[in-house]
């Protein structure tokens, strides 16, 4: 269980995390989902104690974070979004340095390596240098040393970041099996990413939650502007102004065709039956309908509604993209492994890396 309560996290004049609370529990997969700055990274890393809120608290199965970081890291699994790797280790020397950094030795180390590495696909790189492996493989090793204490939550930023389609679907799947015994966090700015495998959805915009709910919820939660789509021939602008008397209809639009055989679409605010005005005002004009069907909302139309810029969110928008900008580098506010032992991020072009297949 992880329990956020009234967490805040400024940089300079800059607010980065403003107010946040939420709860997620065990067989949770939620999905942090909000644009580029939002403040997710932030906000894991304050649950993971990487970084200090200025303010609130966060609780780990019941340990505070401030007051035990140390358990708390004990019990997470933290993929950061730049995935800290000692690229001149091969893959099998740096599992087994995790594990010793997780404390684990002899038999137990040896088969939580084994674990992972069956896990994430990696047994024929195990000698292969870190530096060596693609991006995508990159990627995976820094999944793996997450899982490598088999922990009861999982965090991961980005976790997907950098693989190809079927790598892609490989993670999801792992992702949903393990969400069968682990809570699981993970965060992205891709919808179809999140939408994909999370079980709950939140979305952060200016370092504030505007969504929380399942992915089903959210799609209803447009419903006050719920109506239909009609393909109609007729003059664009009678059909308009003719669709805008139906009792019912609160707006018209044309979204799609042109000329004479354009769509529609009709909002209604009150979610009515408008589909018989509507046959009435096209047969009464003699124009032809040649189709009409729900105008259901995706969640990436609720996705733009809620994070779209004309929406203010309190105070908290003032510059939170500029904030996660201005953090401490990666390496020295992230690492997988205790802080007695951390693991330095390292850098690499990866055009030129190849899997060593």
């Amino acid at each position: 269980m992880i329990k956020v309560q009234n967490i805040t996290k400024t940089y300079g004049a800059t607010v980065a995390v403003n107010d946040v609370s939420f709860e997620v529990g065990k067989g949770e997969i939620l999905g942090f989902l909000g644009p580029n700055g939002a403040g997710k990274s932030t906000t894991l890393k304050i649950i993971t104690s990487y970084v200090v809120a200025d303010s609130g608290s966060v609780y780990v199965n019941d340990v505070d974070a401030l007051k035990n970081p140390m358990e708390v890291r004990k019990a997470i699994g933290y993929l950061p979004e730049s995935t800290p790797l000692y690229m001149d280790m091969q893959v099998l020397e740096y599992l087994q340095f995790v594990a010793k950094a997780r404390q684990l030795s002899g038999s137990e180390a040896q088969s939580a390596v084994d674990r992972v590495v069956e896990l994430l696909n990696l047994r024929r790189f195990l000698r292969k240098n870190i530096g060596h492996l693609s991006k995508g493989y990159k990627q995976r090793v820094g999944i793996a040393q997450a899982l490598v204490h088999d922990p009861g939550i999982l965090i991961m930023d980005e976790p997907t970041s950098g693989l190809d389609p079927h790598q892609i679907i490989e993670i999801r799947e792992l992702i949903r099996k393990l969400g069968e015994e682990k809570l699981i966090i993970l965060s992205s700015h891709i919808l179809q990413e999140i939408s994909a495998i999370g079980t709950r959805i939140m979305i952060i915009k200016d370092g504030r939650i505007v969504a929380d709910d399942t992915p089903q919820n959210m799609q209803r939660s447009l419903s006050d502007r719920s109506g239909l789509k009609a393909r109609i021939q007729g003059p664009e602008q009678e059909v308009v102004a003719a669709l805008g008397k139906v009792g019912g209809v609160n707006t018209v639009e044309a979204i799609s065709g042109s000329g004479s055989d354009t769509e529609y679409r009709l909002t209604t605010g009150s979610g009515g039956e408008i589909s018989q005005g509507v046959f009435k005002a096209v047969a009464d004009n003699g124009w032809t309908l040649s189709a009409l069907s729900p105008d259901e909302h995706s969640l990436e139309d609720v996705y733009l509604e809620l994070t779209k810029d004309s929406a203010p969110q309190g105070a908290s928008g003032n510059g939170v993209a500029a904030a996660e900008k201005a953090q401490p580098p990666e390496s020295e506010t992230t690492a997988p492994v205790e802080a007695e032992e951390t693991v330095s991020e390292a850098s690499e072009d990866d055009s030129t890396a190849q899997e060593g297949t």
